[in-house]
């Protein structure tokens, strides 16, 4: 049922009057990394329906800027869709870990950079229609190269370019990955407001 804005514009229970309420969940699948449950909710007009959805730790995404003006990237390849995708670091939240715990861990493994600096510009939700994931967005600055230290299932290719750039690649459709997509967009409008030193070739 579609109900129209200017029903409830003035409703300070917009969110009571959308809910959906759990009625029963059922654990369907128990994943390595994902938890999928098929729950029955009631709706605001007080039917029932069937909700899949997935159980997400969250996880951390980062862009390490460079005083040059240019940014590690990854490449990677992703199974589901099967093919090659330019992405940020990221990684999963661990248990007990913190958001920036992770986007430093993250970093180091994934790239091989250490970074004296990480500001959180945002958060996310990837996958609203089923499963409860956030991202949180990350940008870091004070870099020192090291030695990549990925997960013996994970292959990638550091993928250094400026910043002005990874921003084309958007525009052009040569980043798709969505994490990497609004990751980008975040440290962009964070650094052009709080950025530490001057990188001419940012996206103005």
């Amino acid at each position: 049922m579609q109900m129209k804005d200017e029903d409830f514009s003035n409703n300070e229970n917009v969110t009571a009057l959308l809910m959906e309420k759990p009625l029963a969940s059922e654990h369907v699948y128990d994943g390595a990394l994902l938890q999928v449950y098929t729950d029955k909710v009631e709706l605001p007009d007080k039917t029932t329906s069937t909700r899949d959805w997935i159980k997400h730790p969250g996880a951390s995404a980062v862009v390490p800027v460079f005083e040059d003006g240019t940014i590690m990237l990854l490449k990677q390849f992703r199974y589901p869709p099967r093919k090659v995708f330019i992405e940020v670091p990221a990684g999963k939240l661990d248990p007990g870990e913190s958001p920036r715990s992770t986007a430093e861990r993250e970093l180091l493994e994934e790239s091989g950079i250490r970074c004296h600096h990480l500001a959180e510009t945002g958060s996310f939700y990837p996958a609203i229609g089923y499963a409860d994931e956030i991202i949180y967005s990350y940008v870091a600055w004070g870099l020192e190269l090291e030695e990549q230290n990925e997960d013996d299932d994970e292959f990638l290719l550091n993928y250094r370019i400026p910043f002005s750039e990874a921003m084309k690649l958007i525009e052009t459709g040569e980043i798709t990955d969505g994490k990497t997509i609004c990751t980008l967009l975040n440290a962009s409008i964070w650094w052009k407001k709080n950025g530490p030193f001057s990188i001419d070739r940012i996206v103005k």
